[in-house]
């Protein structure tokens, strides 16, 4: 064991000498998206996703190039893999998620004409509309007087609906949204049809409905009306004019893949990749498919209870939401005392505070699932990974369980290590405001060398 890994299994300590950068700033403008950045990153992104600057980084500190496979595991909407694809690095994400997966995948498709995509979206809004003034409704809010009254609007199952959170967008903006993926959906087989798709689920949340990002997702203000053709075509032509200044670089290839990032070895192949940079879940109560629900149900990415339960069950549990009575990975973690300790602890503050609901009961559980299923991950990776890859995991720390502590950044450390990775240092990315407790929490890059 190198001896920045010994000083950091000993009581809980950080390496001294952390790698050098930049010094690491407040949440703020540290994580925004650059100007620079937009084209592509910008057609649909997480809250509080991690900025392409820092994938830019640790790129060149990796030294990649062209003949280089970078993977993101944990894929989420494609910072990583678009990225990529903009510095000529080839490029692959893993994503379980169906609705980021579809962003990924957009994200990274730049062959679509722009002309072709603006015409083909005109000619879309412009049955959209006619469909409407046929219904005597306008896409124009100012000019739906009584029209939300009315009691032919378009409405979704009652078995779906109960999928979204009550209020998340109102009877008028999703009988215009549905009017709009009746067209979409005649016309699946067009190049454009995803990028329009996408375009579309970008606006959904705040634009077109009610929600709001907090920490976490809620209703905000309910707005009775929205202007769903309009917006959506604009989102669509600002797309195409990205588009048009990403052609040149449009021959790296990157795709993204449906998949679960504790069982990748059957996905790639076997020692074909160079680097890896993500940022995985982390343990704490963002139910990371609550967040897309909306756009994901309506544009038909998630059906039914059931079929939200089987995604779930592809994810590392980082949730209460997402913990199963069968779940076994956090088997793969019983030798480690440092994750049983923090554990421990969550569950005897909460007898200490008399917390008795079956989701504050699960806090302790949550916990060793979810290193034990970043152990999975990290040995079914180390079969793709060629000797001598470099990784880069952006995470940070936790205290969402009842204020107990989790050094989200030192315990995956132990974890690779013990799935026989080279730890290369833990390094400050930025500080965030911690809703729980107040405190200015570390969010880090864990370091990591698989020598193969």
């Amino acid at each position: 064991m190198r001896a920045n890994q010994q000083e950091l299994f000993e009581g809980q300590r950080m390496p001294r000498q952390p790698i050098a950068s930049r010094p690491a700033r407040r949440n703020g403008s540290i994580n925004n998206l650059l100007p620079v950045d937009r084209p592509a990153h910008d057609w649909y992104r997480f809250v509080l996703s991690f900025p392409p600057h820092l994938v830019r980084d640790y790129a060149g500190q990796f030294e990649l190039n062209s003949g280089s496979l970078l993977l993101d595991p944990f894929c989420g909407t494609g910072t990583t893999i678009v990225e990529g694809k903009k510095l000529g690095i080839p490029a692959v994400g893993i994503e379980a998620v169906p609705l980021p997966l579809l962003a990924s995948q957009t994200k990274v498709d730049w062959s679509p004409s722009p002309a072709r995509l603006k015409a083909h979206a005109q000619s879309v809004a412009e049955r959209v509309l006619a469909t409407l003034e046929l219904e005597g409704i306008s896409d124009d809010p100012d000019e739906n007087q009584d029209a939300g009254s009315a009691a032919n609007l378009r409405s979704l199952p009652e078995k779906t609906a109960k999928l979204l959170l009550k209020g998340s967008i109102s009877p008028l903006p999703l009988h215009k949204v549905l009017a709009l993926i009746e067209v979409l959906d005649e016309e699946k087989e067009s190049p454009c049809y995803r990028h329009e798709l996408l375009a579309l689920a970008k606006l959904l949340p705040s634009e077109i409905g009610n929600l709001r990002f907090g920490p976490e997702v809620g209703v905000g203000v309910i707005k009775q009306d929205a202007a769903v053709v309009r917006s959506w075509l604009s989102q669509v032509c600002r797309m195409a004019n990205d588009l048009s200044a990403l052609r040149s670089m449009r021959e790296t290839p990157a795709k993204a893949l449906a998949g679960d990032a504790r069982d990748i070895g059957g996905i790639l192949a076997p020692h074909s990749v160079d680097a890896v940079i993500c940022s995985p879940p982390y343990p704490n109560e963002k139910d990371y498919l609550r967040i897309v629900r909306l756009e994901s149900v309506l544009l038909g990415l998630i059906h039914d209870p059931l079929h939200l339960r089987a995604l779930k069950k592809r994810l590392v549990r980082s949730n209460t939401r997402g913990v199963y009575k069968g779940d076994e990975d956090d088997n793969w973690i019983r030798s480690n005392r440092n994750i049983a300790r923090v554990a421990e602890e969550i569950e005897s503050r909460r007898i200490a505070l008399g917390k008795e609901s079956g989701f504050e009961r699960t806090y302790h559980r949550v916990a060793r699932l979810y290193f034990g299923g970043m152990a999975r991950h990290f040995q079914s990776l180390s079969k793709v990974l060629k000797p001598g890859a470099r990784l880069a995991y952006v995470v940070g720390d936790q205290a969402s369980y009842l204020r107990v502590m989790i050094r989200t950044a030192r315990l995956l450390a132990e974890v690779a290590v013990s799935q026989g990775y080279e730890l290369e240092g833990i390094k400050l990315f930025r500080t965030r405001h911690a809703t729980a407790t107040g405190e200015q929490l570390r969010e880090e890059v864990l370091l990591l060398r698989w020598p193969g």
